[in-house]
């Protein structure tokens, strides 16, 4: 009974369950999972429970699939649990997604707790993991490369996911299940092979380590207990601090200002990029190495600096924001453009409009429209994107300048420069467009013809 006392302090320590709960058990037939499902039965009318468990067969040991689900209906037959069985196919999500074996697996059994949850009106969802877990995902992560967060393991409650066995070591289990419960359990031959870093770590590192410290799997439980309450309370300084951060946000991309990020001491700073990439649903996936790799942008890049991470993830440091964007640049393509005329640049979701007037009469800005001498252009005019050694005469300053210097001068971020529209008559850029025209071709007092140039933005363009 005293692993079943310490079983319901861990449960009611974490207010893992209320009265009239629903449990789904995830049941695979193993000590740990069996144990969860022999404590949940004894404490139902504790916590006047409904109990119900499903078993996931990932078609991954077929030998051993048959017998498992067997016992597994059998128990919660003894047990009087509602049980369900379902079947999904790892392998062809692997192909499908690329994921390794591990990963695919776990996507598919979550959906399938979930669907069960939904389908059984559950509550909560009860899964077998034990003290010994808890110190091999430490380990795991450590050894790859993780921060405080990562050390933290796995938590006891993650919304509707509860842990009950958390606190309790494997050896306990297998005692419990032996002496008290008689109860012999089902083995996964998939747990004794090494290739698998978990089992590796698990067969070889932490019996070396018990040699030496037999209470192990306590003393990195308790750890990264500590770890999680201390990350409890990080967590609303970077909630804080974030919040005074952001510029803009979408599914895909954040920016966050600068100056206050450069400012920000490093311990603070790591978190407050892991927290607003995993807010970001595009952005999620970013490891310890590349939020290092930000780090580094952010306190000694220049700006027009930029990352590539993996996924198609772009970080631009600007002049004054630091970008983090899943959507490639965009490029202008070449486009022919003969007034009167609109050419829409689908890529950058702007039109230009180029049309005729007698006199320059018109409200101009000089950046987003620009007033034109047509007696000095070759039509058709072209729309086009940068290209090496491009200059001109910058409008109010008369002075020859390479493109390149001009977009320095005027803070255009590097990974935009090709979506920023040329305009070109013959080889002579006529304007820059939603910077500046040309000298050369703007509109003088002996002008005739005037061709005024407008670039318009996708939203402006339906307003009108």
């Amino acid at each position: 009974m005293k692993l079943l006392r310490k079983i319901k302090d861990t449960i009611t320590g974490h207010s893992m369950l209320i009265s009239g709960d629903h449990v789904l058990l995830g049941l695979s037939g193993g000590p740990d999972s069996t144990c969860l499902a022999v404590i949940l039965e004894k404490l139902r009318k504790d916590f006047n429970l409904s109990l119900s468990a499903v078993y996931v067969n990932h078609g991954l040991r077929p030998d051993e699939a048959e017998g498992e689900e067997a016992f597994c209906r059998s128990l919660c037959r003894q047990l009087d649990v509602m049980f369900y069985a379902h079947s999904v196919d790892v392998k062809k999500h692997v192909q499908e997604t690329g994921m390794n074996k591990q990963e695919a697996a776990r996507e598919l059994r979550y959906t399938v707790f979930n669907a069960f949850m939904e389908e059984t009106g559950a509550s909560k969802l009860a899964l077998g993991h034990t003290a010994d877990d808890q110190a091999e995902t430490v380990l795991m992560r450590l050894i790859r490369g993780t921060g405080r967060t990562g050390l933290t393991g796995i938590p006891a409650v993650r919304g509707s996911i509860i842990r009950p066995l958390i606190d309790v070591e494997r050896a306990e289990i297998e005692r419990y299940l032996k002496e008290e419960v008689q109860l012999s359990c089902m083995t996964d031959s998939s747990n004794l092979r090494e290739d698998y870093f978990r089992n590796w770590i698990r067969l070889n590192i932490i019996p070396e380590i018990k040699k030496y410290n037999p209470s192990v799997i306590k003393d990195i439980s308790s750890t990264a207990d500590v770890l999680r309450e201390e990350d409890g309370y990080l967590d609303i300084v970077v909630t804080k601090t974030l919040m005074r951060m952001i510029s803009r946000k979408s599914d895909l991309s954040i920016e966050l200002f600068l100056t206050p990020l450069a400012a920000t001491e490093k311990p603070i700073l790591r978190r407050v990029l892991r927290r607003a990439l995993d807010a970001t649903t595009g952005l999620r996936g970013i490891s310890f190495a590349h939020i290092e790799a930000i780090m580094e942008l952010i306190k000694t890049g220049r700006a027009g600096d930029s990352l590539n991470l993996p996924g198609g993830i772009r970080v631009v440091r600007e002049y004054s924001l630091l970008k983090f964007n899943a959507v490639p640049p965009s490029e202008i393509s070449d486009r022919e453009l003969s007034p009167p005329a609109e050419v829409t640049l689908q890529e950058i979701g702007c039109t230009v409009r180029a049309s005729f007037h007698e006199e320059n009469d018109q409200d101009i800005d000089g950046k987003m429209q620009v007033a034109l001498d047509g007696a000095k252009l070759a039509f058709p005019l072209r729309i086009r994107k940068r290209v090496a050694g491009d200059f001109f005469f910058p409008a109010g300053f008369g002075k020859r300048k390479k493109l390149q210097d001009y977009f320095v001068d005027e803070k255009v971020p590097r990974d935009m420069r090709d979506s920023v529209p040329i305009v070109v008559s013959g080889n002579d850029i006529v304007w820059v467009a939603g910077y500046r025209a040309d000298e050369r071709f703007c509109v003088k007092e002996e002008s005739g013809k005037v061709l005024v140039l407008e670039l318009v933005k996708a939203q402006e363009s339906e307003d009108i």
